[in-house]
């Protein structure tokens, strides 16, 4: 149900001129694009990105990798979320443990595989 102001009794509050219509994620976040999907985060290790364990993230597979960006990356069969970058000449992946070390992003073994373009947080 919505709730537009209209059905009250007496006059108009003037804060009714403020209500916004309803919010639709899917289009907000674009998911109807066929390269885009969600992905829920497991752990903490973006924690000092401000992406937390049951955080939504929106990937999208045809945005290019670009340094300092977080990105969904197959490596040695596991599919990691981690910071992007880029130097001596190929990819990193970072987590947000500084006591963790970078890995490198080569072999037929990993794939960048999206870029996160969104984030959804479902709890306060």
């Amino acid at each position: 149900m919505n709730y537009n102001g209209g059905n009250t009794t007496g006059f108009a509050s003037p804060a009714g001129d403020n209500l916004e219509g309803r919010i639709d994620l899917a289009a907000m976040l674009d998911l109807s694009r066929p390269s885009r999907y969600p992905v829920r985060v497991a752990g903490d290790a973006l924690a000092s990105r401000g992406i937390f364990a049951g955080d939504i993230l929106i990937a999208d597979a045809a945005s290019p990798p670009a340094h300092g960006k977080v990105a969904v990356v197959m490596l040695n069969g596991a599919v990691l979320v981690g910071q992007l970058a880029y130097r001596q000449q190929q990819w990193w992946l970072a987590s947000g443990h500084p006591d963790t070390a970078p890995v490198a992003v080569t072999g037929d073994n990993a794939e960048i595989w999206a870029v996160v373009t969104g984030l959804i947080r479902t709890r306060v």
